[in-house]
């Protein structure tokens, strides 16, 4: 794998901007019903899924901490009630338009970063896709930094549980680990070392 230049927070941002329209291109022509279909994230439907994307553009601190409080400090209880409870509150043309209107936007919850947005919306959008039968490409830019940053991240542990394996990706310029070696495209290992499917 060869050295790459470190990205620029306007560049991430501009790939974040790119993978909302691309979502928003997925969803535009689904019908009613598959905003109910049940996507790769645990408890999360299509339209909670989406919710969750918008929640995380819009998210202020003060709001935030009311939130975490009343959720006794479980982040992740948190997040995922928050996004099935937007996403009940909301028709799938009224989340397409919030969606839309999130595309330009520059802002990370507290304690995240331009990075987090991109990985989210990366993963997310394979979450909707795979189970309608959708193929959705990941652009090397975006995919080689969601890998980097998920092969980093405390959250997954994927460098423990990946521990005496190699995965290289077969479609652009990333590979991490040592031992025996797994190769396939860049999205089939995001899915790998986020748990979405084994190997």
């Amino acid at each position: 794998m060869t050295s790459q230049p470190t990205p620029t927070a306007d560049q991430i941002w501009c790939a974040v901007a790119e993978e909302r329209a691309a979502l928003l291109a997925l969803l535009e022509p689904l019908p009613e019903r598959a905003w109910d279909t049940r996507s790769l994230c645990a408890d999360w439907r299509v339209r909670d899924v989406v919710a969750h994307l918008i929640l995380s553009s819009e998210v202020r601190l003060p709001r935030l901490l009311r939130e975490l409080i009343r959720a006794r400090g479980d982040i992740h209880g948190l997040i995922r009630d928050s996004s099935i409870a937007h996403a009940e509150q909301h028709s799938a043309t009224e989340l397409l338009a919030q969606l839309r209107e999130s595309v330009p936007v520059r802002f990370t919850p507290f304690g995240t970063g331009p990075i987090d947005r991109l990985m989210d919306l990366v993963v997310h959008a394979q979450d909707i896709a795979i189970p309608l039968g959708i193929d959705h490409p990941v652009p090397a830019f975006a995919g080689r930094l969601a890998l980097e940053h998920v092969w980093g991240m405390r959250d997954f542990r994927a460098q423990r549980r990946f521990r005496g394996r190699r995965l290289i990706a077969t479609d652009l310029d990333w590979a991490a680990g040592s031992g025996v070696v797994t190769e396939a495209r860049a999205v089939e290992l995001l899915m790998l070392i986020t748990g979405r499917t084994t190997g």
